[in-house]
């Protein structure tokens, strides 16, 4: 179990730090980044049990990772994935050994049940992408309200926990059943904010992979991502996988809280988009990931050595799995294929490689990848009021010399 003593020990010159398995607040680093984008300007803070990322907002804590960090590897590393908070009551101490997830609702025999015991079921792995909804919402154009974040609140992890579906099967899902309520330690500070919860339907909460985890990339979760446990919803946006989840109701009815009913909804219609600036007619709860891919070794105005260049990427899907990656040095007048790295399964990152040759001048490379469904990136960007779901085919500028 997660040792608090290591909290103290990681937290020392951070933006927070933990004192008697307090989360407290501490001084912030001076460094800073600038975001490709108008106010791009950001600091580097760093909080416990993570490397210094770029601080969004301090209450509730919104941290993105900085994009050097994904041409590492498939894997995001814990001490380096995305914070994203929606009440600023976070949880400051959680005892392990007191902890209890409570389930009830729609069903025959509710169930509270310790950390320890929940770690004892047969437990299962995926490999899965989460992403926030409004990862790249600051590229929007025109520009949106909300967040206005890079292209950094993505990461991809191996998740280990218990299948949702075990423990609904094990507490009797009544009939009539229609939706599973997830409910977290964070909570509102003033009465007046709605508190978050999210829903999946029944037979979505009980396909077998939406599990709750307690470890990440074998080891435990980190506490801003969710100690002691989360939800994991492999394929899904971020907004569904609940942070300190410690209650699940089963209900007969359909919610419709502000979360549900309110925030995190998108255009009804096939490309989730309406024309820039306008409003849709009537929106659904936002779903599965788009297709995605973006160039990780090259920055936009790199400069690289005339000739032959190695350019890697990461491309993920909503659960299909990533079947080709294309490249175009010439703004996509022309397309080659590249190599797909090792598959770590439909809902994880897939990395990609190849080699162009760049005579001296400007180059626009481009990546666009297909899922095996044969989704495939849009060339133009499609745009939606709450600036959610971006995946257009992106270019980055360089200069071969």
């Amino acid at each position: 179990m997660l040792d608090r003593r290591q909290f103290i020990k990681a937290a020392g010159g951070g933006a927070a730090a933990l004192a008697a398995g307090k989360l407290v607040a501490g001084p912030a680093w001076a460094q800073s980044v600038a975001l490709p984008f108008g106010n791009g300007g950001r600091p580097l803070v760093q909080y416990p049990q993570k490397r210094p990322l770029i601080r969004l907002t301090e209450r509730p804590p919104q941290l993105e990772t900085p994009f050097a960090v994904f041409d590492a590897g498939p894997i995001t590393p814990n001490d380096a994935f995305f914070v994203r908070y929606h009440l600023a009551g976070i949880p400051k101490e959680i005892d392990p050994d007191g902890f209890r997830l409570e389930l009830d609702g729609h069903v025959k025999q509710p169930l509270s049940l310790t950390l320890k015991a929940l770690q004892a079921m047969p437990a299962i792995e995926i490999v899965a992408v989460n992403q926030c909804s409004g990862n790249s919402r600051a590229l929007f154009e025109p520009r949106v309200a909300g967040g206005q974040l890079g292209n950094g609140a993505m990461g991809n992890a191996r998740w280990r926990g218990v299948p949702l579906k075990h423990l609904l099967d094990k507490a009797g899902v009544q009939p009539g059943a229609r939706q599973v309520v997830l409910q977290g330690l964070d909570q509102p500070v003033i009465a007046a904010t709605p508190d978050f919860a999210k829903a999946l339907d029944v037979d979505h909460a009980r396909d077998g992979e939406v599990m709750l985890a307690w470890a990440m990339n074998g080891s435990d979760l980190p506490w801003l991502n969710g100690y002691p446990l989360r939800v994991v919803v492999p394929g899904y946006y971020g907004t569904y996988w609940m942070k300190h989840v410690n209650q699940i109701t089963v209900i007969d009815t359909v919610l419709d809280n502000f979360w549900m009913k309110t925030a995190y909804r998108i255009p009804d219609n096939e490309c989730a988009c309406v024309p820039a600036g306008g409003k849709p007619d009537k929106t659904v709860p936002i779903g599965r990931l788009d297709v995605r891919s973006f160039l990780t070794n090259l920055a936009a105005g790199a400069a690289v050595k005339a000739g032959s260049t190695l350019v890697r990427g990461i491309a993920f899907d909503g659960g299909h799995g990533i079947k080709e990656v294309a490249l175009s040095a010439d703004a996509g007048k022309t397309w080659r294929g590249t190599q797909l790295g090792h598959d770590l399964g439909r809902y994880s990152f897939r990395t990609w490689q190849a080699t162009i040759q760049l005579p001296p001048g400007a180059h626009s490379l481009m990546a666009r990848a297909t899922s095996r469904s044969g989704e495939t990136q849009p060339m133009e960007a499609r745009w939606n009021p709450a600036g959610y779901m971006r995946n257009v085919v992106e270019t980055v500028a360089v200069e071969a010399a």
